[in-house]
């Protein structure tokens, strides 16, 4: 947010401050009344985009510590919620925060309770700006701003009071190591050291500092104004130390001020922390001009993202026409040279897509043609296995389904045959697309002894078997060594020399799917 709308408010009077670019610069100041209401509302309008601080240094600020039990999540937020309630009913801008846990015992909580106990003060100028619909941001406190203001080496002090002249008074915030335990905002009738002695006696009596303990005071100042203070007349029990306000500027950043309001201001709209007491309802338009940012952000983002694509896209579009255009020189120069080489060569006898053809067909053919080796191979291996298996007879061709067998007379070259009686062979004959079913008829023999018929059939149906693992091949016995049938007579005298002969040959028929 580089434009902030700030509201510093006191029992006195309410100011205004805008923050534009880092720089703060001062505004109208109204009192609380019904006429300087009403001004201030008249001053809002047209003030419906810049977001709102507002910075409340009150009198009625109350500040508790407690020691609660440790519970985590929802269920120590809802506890800490009640105890609230039951400490100021009456106002809704109440606040815990929780700054630890104790080292010794049950490691309770320790949390520090804190409250404007005087909504009626806040109310007029907060229905203004709702009526307005001016988007608050955050309410915040001087003495939970404090904190921030600190030096590096005041963070370590035990116990340190931090002293601060504002318009409403002169507020003293007690610090324990860098958080705050306590603040109260005196009139500015008597002196900074004389209230820093009476903060000391009430901490004291409350427990909070040890009655013989040295105080250490920090008090925020003008350079005009530094100068030796009396604190030692007053109390020597009081450690006095001066910061200037430039230092303390400049450190964050912000512009040279000789005022402690200026500063918390400065700081409020630097740092933009969270706001120290809930707004509720009453910040509703703050959410819908965040929402309203962000929705404008992300139509930002996706426009450039938009943008970015269109011109990569674009980008793209002429590099890619430019290396089309190469590539169609390029294709024009090889072109041009291809008819050049061609123009001296002899023609060609037949198309360069016909001849590819061709070459693709053969290498099918070579592939897949009806070549015997491998179902010889097979038969080979079968019988390496089986020796007591002879071959005789061999007879292997290949056939398609649904065409005719090769005749004999035209299977061989150099038979007279008439041109117009030979029909086409099927392409499926020599593995067009695929290759063909091959087919072999053989006849063998089994090498047993004499009148041996059991292992005639057990020689001849291990070899069958043998055939039959290979995959793809059917095997089936179409003539056996003997007839074993019921219905024949049996011929021929046991255990004589010519007994063999024949019957020790079978048939088999083998289909193999390549």
């Amino acid at each position: 947010m580089t434009r902030k709308l700030l509201i510093h408010m006191t029992g006195e009077r309410l100011c205004c401050w805008l923050w534009e670019r880092g720089q703060l610069g001062p505004g109208p100041c109204f009192d609380p009344t019904p006429d300087g209401v009403q001004r201030f509302t008249a001053w809002l309008e047209g003030r419906q985009d810049t977001p709102a601080l507002m910075l409340a240094d009150l009198v009625e600020e109350d500040f508790q510590r407690h020691l609660l039990p440790h519970v985590a999540g929802r269920a120590g937020l809802t506890m800490r919620e009640r105890r609230l309630a039951q400490a100021w009913r009456d106002t809704p801008f109440r606040c815990a925060h929780v700054q630890g846990r104790e080292q010794e015992g049950r490691r309770d909580d320790i949390v520090l309770f804190s409250a404007l106990t005087n909504p009626a003060v806040l109310t007029p100028w907060l229905d203004a700006l709702e009526s307005q619909q001016v988007p608050l941001a955050a309410l915040y406190s001087p003495a939970l701003l404090s904190a921030a203001v600190l030096p590096d080496h005041a963070r370590r002090e035990p116990h340190l009071l931090l002293v601060t002249e504002h318009a409403s008074g002169i507020r003293q915030t007690y610090f324990q190591r860098g958080l705050v335990q306590f603040s109260r905002l005196a009139q500015a009738t008597a002196s900074a050291e004389q209230e820093a002695e009476r903060t000391r006696k009430f901490l004291a009596g409350a427990h909070m500092l040890p009655r013989d303990a040295t105080l250490q005071v920090l008090a925020l100042l003008p350079l005009a104004r530094i100068a030796s203070p009396p604190a030692a007349v007053i109390s020597p029990q009081l450690d006095w130390r001066v910061l200037p306000l430039e230092e303390v500027a400049a450190r964050h950043r912000l512009a040279a001020t000789a005022s402690a309001d200026e500063l918390f201001l400065g700081l409020a709209a630097r740092l933009a922390p969270p706001g120290h007491y809930p707004l509720g309802a009453r910040q509703r338009y703050y959410s819908l001009w965040r929402t309203r940012k962000s929705l404008y952000a992300s139509s930002a983002v996706l426009a450039a993202a938009c943008l970015l694509w269109v011109g990569s896209n674009i980008a793209g579009a002429v590099l890619a026409r430019g290396h089309s255009q190469e590539l169609q020189r390029a294709t024009q120069g090889y072109a041009a040279a291809y008819r050049r080489s061609m123009s001296s060569m002899p023609p060609a006898v037949d198309k360069t897509a016909n001849m590819k053809a061709a070459v693709q067909i053969a290498q099918m053919v070579a592939r897949q043609g009806p070549w015997p080796q491998a179902a010889l191979s097979v038969l080979s291996e079968a019988l390496e296995r089986s020796p007591q298996i002879r071959l005789v007879q061999l007879d292997w061709r290949a056939n398609a389904p649904g065409v005719a067998p090769v005749s004999a007379s035209s299977a061989f070259p150099g038979t007279a045959t008439s041109p117009a009686l030979v029909a086409p062979q099927s392409s499926l004959l020599i593995g067009i697309p695929k290759a063909p079913v091959q087919q072999l008829r053989l006849q063998a023999e089994v090498l047993v002894e004499q009148d041996d018929y059991r292992s005639f059939l057990l020689g001849m149906n291990q070899f069958a078997q043998e055939l039959a693992r290979t995959p793809g091949m059917a095997v089936e016995i179409e003539q056996l060594p003997f007839d074993v049938r019921p219905s024949v007579k049996l011929v021929g005298k046991a255990g004589a020399p010519s007994g063999l002969g024949e019957r020790a040959r079978f048939t088999l028929n083998i289909r193999w799917t390549p």
